[in-house]
């Protein structure tokens, strides 16, 4: 039997890797190397890692799987950082996903780097990430804004802070919150937004809905859904801007930095389009050139 995976030395230190958000087959060969080589396996969900260990065929070999999480992390990281500072290698798998996107390893990290500790990652899957891939939404910038709070009253103020971000949002939600989600960012965000609501990423019956962030929310009034969320919303359509104040801005921008990077950033302030704000901005530069020209006369 041909093994998938390599046993190899680690060296000490913290080794971060993604599992699968649904797939198994997601997992990567460097994920499975690290698994069957560190001296000392974490998990945030110690079954689904076991599990997943058991499906493609990686022995524990003895050892045991130390359970990190929201819950047990203070008492536990002192152990986890004795054993690297020990100069053992210590592998750390959040239930599934990449590690320290809405997961506790992010403390563990930080007090690593803290004692000189080095980290590593081994990528892979990211339900974020895969969302953003297959949902037809502007991803040229993006904006991952974890859960939402549970209370109405920081709901409402955490989603209010996103509505002048001019970047697609993500956010994660429970199927027995999302109708409440969708009409709360009808409210703070306007309900004509773009959106894209997918579920159940990799997994058999992974759907992806998109519409106004209204048509989502009717669409679910009568027809509650199961499974992990990942709600994707639009940036908001830029009102039209006069060529005054597109002039006003380029001008700004070209005093601080190149004429293409001056194009970029206006035309993403005014939902524009950079081939044709790059244009004025090239006109702009040419009259304010002559202007100086003639001043120096």
């Amino acid at each position: 039997m041909t093994l998938i995976y390599q046993t190899k030395p680690l060296s000490a230190g913290l080794h971060f890797l993604a599992t699968p958000i649904g797939n198994a087959r997601d997992i990567t060969l460097r994920a499975l190397d690290i698994l069957a080589s560190a001296d000392v396996l974490a998990a945030e969900d110690t079954r689904s890692l076991r599990k997943l260990m058991e499906i493609h065929g990686v022995p524990l070999n003895g050892r045991h799987v130390i359970a990190y999480h929201d819950h047990n992390g203070a008492q536990v990281r002192p152990r986890l950082i004795a054993l690297m500072q020990e100069g053992k290698s210590v592998a750390y798998a959040s239930e599934a996903g990449t590690p320290l996107v809405a997961d506790p390893g992010f403390v563990l990290c930080r007090e690593a780097l803290e004692q000189g500790i080095p980290v590593t990652s081994a990528p892979g899957p990211s339900a974020m990430i895969a969302a953003l891939t297959i949902s037809g939404l502007p991803s040229d910038r993006f904006l991952f804004a974890g859960f939402p709070p549970s209370s109405r009253g920081a709901r409402l103020k955490f989603f209010s802070t996103f509505a002048p971000v001019p970047a697609t949002l993500g956010f994660y939600e429970s199927p027995k919150r999302i109708h409440r989600t969708l009409e709360e960012l009808c409210d703070t965000l306007g309900e004509n937004r773009p959106a894209a609501m997918c579920r159940e990423l990799t997994k058999r019956f992974e759907e992806v809905r998109k519409g106004t962030l209204r048509e989502l929310e009717e669409s679910l009034r009568d027809a509650p859904v199961k499974g992990e969320i990942v709600l994707l919303v639009g940036r908001a359509e830029q009102g039209e801007v006069s060529e005054a104040d597109l002039d006003t801005d380029l001008a700004e921008a070209l005093g601080a930095m190149s004429l293409k990077d001056a194009a970029v950033e206006v035309a993403l302030k005014h939902g524009l389009k950079k081939r044709d704000v790059y244009q004025r901005a090239l006109a702009l530069a040419e009259e304010l050139k002559a202007e100086g020209a003639e001043g120096d006369g």
